[in-house]
């Protein structure tokens, strides 16, 4: 069973929008150390957008080629998480994944820093196109 499902991705053109989502599965319980990564191929994977949560307090970490044009959300409600992307470029064009760590498993600066080791939990990608 994947423990995290994730969709929205899609196809678009230059400057356009998409929202990703990512759904835990079989887990009730809440993440405290989770994002998003992306992948090309023949390329490592990279942390994108990452929170890390702490009772009332979520702390948000960003990787230079996206702030200011992502923002990583989540709804306690439905415990989704949620990453918007706007102002999309070509080179945004990778497999989305979601990526969580088991918990207690890592401190908020090992979490932020969006090292892709620290995380064992993953869903299976959504795809990402930009067209120019």
């Amino acid at each position: 069973q994947v423990p995290l499902v994730e969709s929205g991705g899609g196809s678009v053109q230059s400057g356009g929008s998409l929202r990703l989502s990512c759904v835990p599965s079989g887990y009730n319980g809440r993440y405290d150390c989770i994002g998003w990564f992306r992948q090309v191929p023949g390329k490592e994977r990279e942390g994108v957008a990452i929170i890390y949560r702490t009772g009332t307090t979520t702390y948000a970490s960003y990787a230079d080629s996206v702030q200011g044009r992502f923002t990583i959300s989540q709804d306690n409600a439905k415990n989704t998480l949620y990453l918007q992307m706007n102002s999309l470029k070509p080179e945004d064009t990778a497999m989305y994944y979601c990526g969580a760590t088991a918990p207690y498993y890592v401190n908020r600066a090992s979490c932020l820093s969006r090292r892709t080791n620290s995380f064992g939990y993953w869903g299976q990608g959504t795809q990402v196109t930009v067209s120019s």
